[in-house]
């Protein structure tokens, strides 16, 4: 694009937007100043090419598939790209929530203010899948902007939980878990805010990993908040999970969200079973005012299978878990509306790649807000709220106060491997019918995260295991480890795959 010095008129508009009061030869004095500087500087910059990563392996754009070939509503584009002849992931076909860059292939994000947009860069998950043999068989829908609990908040429709048609498959990564329950591919990526991951791999009878905060790089994935942001496999077997964990993991040298992430072979795990592994049951992960009995009946009989392979279990109190939502709402709040919204999904103050079309994309948003979700509205106008008349001081408080959150999982992890809960306190709900209110479109979402979302603020890895069913919908019990211990979820989680057909438990 070219860039233009601004006009007086212009000087004039950006000036009320500070505050400041100028007088006609202010106008024009600031006006040639920054007209110089845009001529001097910002027209060079202009001048040259992006920096953006190489996008490697031909591809095409694929096709929208229609409801007879995709009855869960869980596609928006149907693709092949095929990677490396070789590889780890050989032979694995992986879909991909639709908030990350596939070069070449359209980016929705859920959102119809972002339909048409094509991104110029590949995301490095999706570069190292490919450089590992994988396949790339699409985008799955997620919900409007991933900001959303439920799977009926896509600009192009709901999608339908594969086990039993017309209830939630979870949110925001719906299609991940949607198109992996129904066997169509046996890998996703998803994203995790709030647990956008562990809820609808919970919902849908899957293995959903948040990895530890920074593990897998973030690098072309649509941002939230940045401190929030992770991405992980959500896939039909422990192994899969663990071999695709393998793949992603480590530093790209492009994100900020990383610190020194400490990879693993995940995969090494999986045999080495619960023996001598100490675990604790999360007394405040149950019995939330909207927990189903059942589900956390499901869990707790579950945890005797890691007693019965030689692990110590015992129940456990942290207290702060019940804080969690109090810390995690400000943040997925205020952060979201200065970084996603008003920052254009890319904000400023970071270092690492700006995808600068999807930036320019995205800021059509502003134009047609009256078409967001009602949970994104409730969300960004909680946040201006915030900003406005608070001046994001709640922000930054819940980002002081969440270091004793974690310090308080820390405590508890000094002396235990392994912390367990419900995943999400209830089943999968119903959808929404068409004359829906807002509260009843909006409730189940947040009550679907009241224990996945303090892990978001808290950075710990944690993977939803499918541990039973009720009323015909799976039930996930979620495990949590310390920092950069993937690999010990993956011991238990593997040790309760092969002890128990979990569809029947």
């Amino acid at each position: 694009m070219a860039v233009k010095a601004p006009t007086p008129e212009q000087i004039r508009i950006v000036a009320k937007d500070l505050g400041l009061s100028l007088s006609d030869a202010d106008v024009t004095e600031f006006g040639g100043l920054i007209a110089a500087t845009v001529r001097d500087v910002y027209g060079p910059l202009d001048a040259m090419p992006d920096n953006l990563p190489e996008v490697r392996y031909p591809r095409t754009p694929g096709h929208r598939p229609d409801a007879e070939e995709d009855p869960l509503h869980a596609w928006y584009v149907k693709t092949s790209i095929k990677g490396a002849p070789t590889g780890k992931l050989a032979g694995k076909r992986v879909a991909l929530k639709d908030n990350v860059c596939l070069a070449g292939v359209p980016l929705m994000n859920g959102a119809g203010t972002m339909e048409g947009y094509v991104p110029d860069v590949d995301a490095t998950v999706v570069t190292r899948i490919l450089d590992a043999g994988g396949e790339i068989a699409g985008k799955v829908h997620c919900e409007y902007f991933c900001f959303s609990g439920g799977s009926h908040t896509n600009a192009t429709g709901p999608t339908h939980n594969p086990r039993k048609m017309g209830h939630s498959a979870g949110g925001s990564s719906s299609g991940s878990a949607a198109v992996v329950a129904s066997g169509q591919v046996p890998m996703a990526i998803g994203g995790d805010q709030g647990g956008s991951i562990r809820a609808p791999s919970s919902f849908c009878g899957i293995y959903g990993l948040k990895p530890t905060h920074g593990l897998v790089p973030y690098t072309g994935v649509f941002p939230i908040e940045l401190t929030l942001d992770h991405v992980g496999p959500m896939t039909a077997t422990v192994a899969d999970n663990a071999l695709l964990l393998e793949v992603i993991a480590g530093a790209d040298g492009l994100d900020p969200r990383q610190y020194a992430p400490k990879i693993d072979i995940y995969t090494r795990a999986l045999d080495r079973g619960v023996q001598g592994l100490r675990i604790g049951v999360v007394k405040e992960g149950f019995a939330w005012p909207q927990s189903q009995a059942e589900v956390d009946r499901k869990v707790r009989t579950a945890t005797r299978v890691f007693a019965d392979g030689g692990a110590t279990v015992e129940d456990v109190s942290i207290p702060w878990h019940r804080l969690g939502m109090s810390l995690w709402t400000p943040i997925a709040c205020e952060g979201p509306t200065e970084l996603m919204m008003k920052g254009n999904g890319m904000g400023t103050n970071w270092k690492g790649l700006y995808v600068t079309s999807l930036l320019d994309a995205h800021a059509a948003w502003k134009n047609r807000a009256n078409e967001l979700s009602e949970g994104l509205k409730f969300g960004i106008l909680l946040g201006q709220y915030m900003h406005r008349y608070y001046r994001n001081h709640y922000y930054a408080k819940a980002q002081n106060v969440a270091r004793k959150l974690r310090a308080a999982y820390d405590l508890a992890l000094s002396r235990l491997d392994l912390l367990v809960m419900p995943t999400s306190p209830i089943t999968a709900p119903p959808l929404p019918g068409p004359n829906a209110t807002r509260i009843e479109s909006m409730g189940p979402g947040f009550a679907s995260i009241t224990n996945t979302a303090p892990f978001d603020v808290s950075g710990h890895p944690a993977m939803s295991v499918p541990c039973g069913m009720v009323d015909g919908l799976p039930v996930g019990m979620m495990l949590i480890a310390r920092y950069w211990e993937e690999a010990t979820i993956y011991r238990a989680a593997a040790q309760f795959e092969r002890a128990v057909k979990w569809e029947a438990a």
